[in-house]
């Protein structure tokens, strides 16, 4: 593949949230913080299957998902590379680990604080998120080659 066609495709923004089967009003809540987060609206995942052990019922809701594109997605990572991610304590860069072997980075943010647009009186606890990169990178050193020149701060 030729370097000119490199690009990224999508970016899947996702959060479990394991206490919305029982309590809705959680849900709400972080679906207008995720909102704001991502600038779309998200989209509430529910569970495909009940799971007695988890006391779990088929159709709860049980995350939120929201995937970008087109400039969305391009003004979201230049927020998280250039802002967020900065704003991590001891951030030394982005591992190398997060790569899926074809071409895909995921990126795990523990605590959605730090992100300028989240109010932190509507959280309970610390929630994290997961951040998916979705790049038409045939395999891994594509994909970081490509990641570099968006401005993704990687481990020395």
């Amino acid at each position: 593949m030729q370097e000119s066609y490199l690009k990224i495709t999508k970016v899947v923004v996702s959060m479990g949230i394991k206490e919305g089967a029982k309590d809705k009003a959680i849900i709400e809540k972080m679906k207008s913080q995720l909102a704001a987060v991502t600038g779309q609206l998200p989209k509430v995942c529910r569970a495909k299957k009940s799971v007695a052990a988890f006391s779990l019922s088929k159709g709860s809701p049980i995350g939120l998902m929201v995937t970008l594109r087109g400039k969305r997605m391009v003004d979201f990572l230049k927020k998280v590379f250039t802002i967020v991610l900065p704003r991590t304590r001891d951030f030394k860069g982005v591992p190398l680990t997060g790569f899926d072997g074809r071409g895909n980075y995921n990126l795990g943010i523990k605590e959605m604080f730090i992100f300028p647009e989240v109010d932190y009186s509507q959280f309970d606890k610390p929630r994290g998120l997961q951040i998916t990169i979705v790049t038409n990178a045939k395999d891994n050193k594509e994909a970081k080659q490509l990641l570099e020149k968006f401005g993704m701060p990687f481990q020395k």
